[in-house]
């Protein structure tokens, strides 16, 4: 099976100033999300930015990098035109992998791959990992995934689903034993036809609610394979403090 990657990254932040450029151990922290990615097996990885700057760093480390409109209102927006510009057959499959994701396991990017690569039906593949506390369930930056009998995704959403109608009447502090709840991980392998078509879907009411752009496609009826996994990932940069954390990580396994 063969796949590409391709690094989604923005220069603007309003946590962490340039931080795609942040550096981890002497290389820029999309640098590093990069040459993670290209220990996954798959036949190509590039990075698609907003900034000539990061093209310039990327570069410096025999990094491929594509230049995209700093404009591109979304993440699959930026992939679309990365795809386009690579000029992608339809069935090519896709990786996005964040660009603040520098300790992403490389065995969950190329499962996502081989995931979508099995469901010939569904456009997109992603992932998801059991929800066991109430405190994930109710907690609307968790975002949840319902799923069907085939491991498609019927829904996402911020809101705590599914209800568990009885057992909430008395508790509301315990999760019921077997509830399928899901943590839906936004890592994505997509068709590269899919991509094609994406900037012309309409943005979907639910999307503009729960803002959560993967319902636009099921909204448009384009299907979302869901890999179950045992655990969360990593945690990706988004904070001062998650960077001093993936620098420990980075300076400790550059000692081994």
């Amino acid at each position: 099976m063969g796949f590409v990657v391709i690094v989604p990254a923005r220069m603007s932040s309003s946590r962490l100033k340039e931080k795609p450029l942040a550096d981890i151990c002497g290389k820029p922290m999309v640098v590093r999300t990069a040459e993670r990615a290209l220990g996954c097996g798959a036949d190509a990885v590039f990075v698609a930015c907003d900034s000539p700057a990061i093209v310039k760093a990327c570069e410096e480390h025999d990094i491929k990098a594509l230049l995209t409109d700093p404009n591109c209102p979304t993440g699959t927006d930026r992939l679309a035109e990365a795809a386009a510009a690579l000029g992608l057959t339809d069935d090519t499959i896709v990786v996005n992998v964040q660009g603040d994701e520098p300790l992403i396991p490389i065995n969950v990017i190329r499962a996502v791959a081989e995931d979508l690569e099995k469901h010939d039906d569904c456009a997109i593949a992603t992932a998801a990992h059991p929800i066991s506390d109430a405190e994930h369930f109710f907690n609307p930056n968790v975002v949840k995934v319902e799923i069907d009998a085939k491991g498609r995704a019927l829904t996402f959403s911020r809101a705590p689903l599914p209800w568990p109608r009885d057992a909430f009447r008395s508790d509301k502090s315990v999760l019921p034993e077997g509830l399928p709840a899901y943590h839906h991980i936004g890592l994505y392998a997509y068709r590269a036809g899919f991509l094609k078509a994406f900037p012309k879907l309409a943005p979907a009411p639910i999307e503009k609610f729960e803002s959560l752009e993967q319902l636009r496609a099921l909204w448009h009826g384009y299907r979302i394979s869901v890999l179950i996994l045992d655990e969360n990932l990593p945690s990706g940069v988004d904070t001062a403090e998650d960077l001093e954390r993936v620098r420990s990580v980075y300076a400790e396994s550059l000692k081994n």
